[in-house]
């Protein structure tokens, strides 16, 4: 059964064990796969809220993706069925979520929109051609600063092309190998992390951050980490690209005993980034305003 209580800052990838714009691949374990949590509800909520008034800009599949969109939702209900009874029945016909009061058919379609309705993840299939991995389908309700609409269809290159040393540098062509060489029993895991102004899950455009007020800076501003997972479909041998959005408010930093240790980290992440980088993030304008603030929280005890 799943603990699906999900504090402030349960990811933190700032602390020094990932890098900005870096692979940072890990391998994780099975059960820990997909991660409900304590805002499971909302999420799915908000999940049903985009595919009935803008399905066009969270869904597309390709054609010829139908057996790799089941192989998906054969996986999460498997996964789902064994290690997250606290939070899904799995019956031969529905898929009841406890914090909720809908049941998902299994016979819905598309089987991928149908098992992205069961999770926070969204899901992305990335399928080999000759030009690298292509986007062949996806259900992205909680885009970081991209749209669905300009990457699908487009290889890594294109899907990649703002971020800065992806093609240029050594990123792209790590990616590119851990695609081509990927097994199907391997489970990898990365995160990242970005500043936005305000908790909505849905940012499909990207914004560089403002702060007015200096002095309450972290008031306004949220810390968005995504948690990103990687496996081959064993019977298609697509990728499974999945994306979980945990967003914590920079406010509640203060309250935590470690507040100096994590605003220290976060400071010295941020202070690495170039101009390149901070643009990417949209810190351009905000970085020192930013970074004076953690300087200050990383100062009290």
């Amino acid at each position: 059964m799943t603990n699906n209580q999900s504090p402030p800052f349960r990811h933190q990838p700032y602390d020094g064990s990932s890098l900005p714009f870096t692979v940072g691949l890990k391998p994780i374990a099975e059960a820990s796969w997909l991660e409900p949590d304590a805002h499971l509800a909302v999420y799915l909520a908000e999940k049903e809220r985009l595919i009935d008034q803008k399905r066009a800009s969270v869904f597309r599949a390709a054609d010829g993706t139908g057996a790799a969109q089941s192989e998906v939702l054969d996986l999460v209900l498997d996964n789902l069925g064994r290690f997250h009874t606290g939070t899904h029945l799995i019956t031969p016909d529905f898929i009841q979520v406890s914090a909720t009061a809908c049941k998902v058919s299994r016979s819905d379609a598309p089987p991928l929109l149908t098992a992205a309705r069961l999770v926070q993840e969204d899901l992305v299939l990335m399928r080999a051609s000759p030009e690298g991995y292509r986007l062949a389908a996806a259900a992205l309700c909680f885009p970081s600063s991209w749209s669905l609409a300009e990457k699908f269809g487009q290889p890594m290159t294109g899907i990649h092309e703002k971020v800065p040393g992806f093609n240029e540098g050594r990123m792209g062509k790590v990616v590119a190998r851990v695609f081509e060489n990927l097994q199907s029993e391997q489970l990898l895991c990365r995160f990242n992390w970005s500043i936005y102004p305000d908790e909505l899950l849905h940012h499909p455009h990207s914004e560089q951050v403002q702060i007015d007020d200096p002095e309450h800076a972290l008031a306004r501003l949220f810390l968005r980490v995504e948690r990103q997972t990687l496996r081959r479909l064993p019977g298609t041998e697509d990728i499974l690209f999945t994306i979980k959005v945990c967003h914590d408010p920079l406010a509640a930093l203060d309250e935590r005993e470690d507040k100096s240790e994590l605003a220290k980290s976060l400071l010295k992440q941020l202070l690495s980034l170039d101009h390149d980088q901070l643009a990417y993030k949209g810190l351009t304008q905000s970085h020192r305003a930013l970074a004076e603030a953690l300087e200050k929280l990383s100062a009290r005890v």
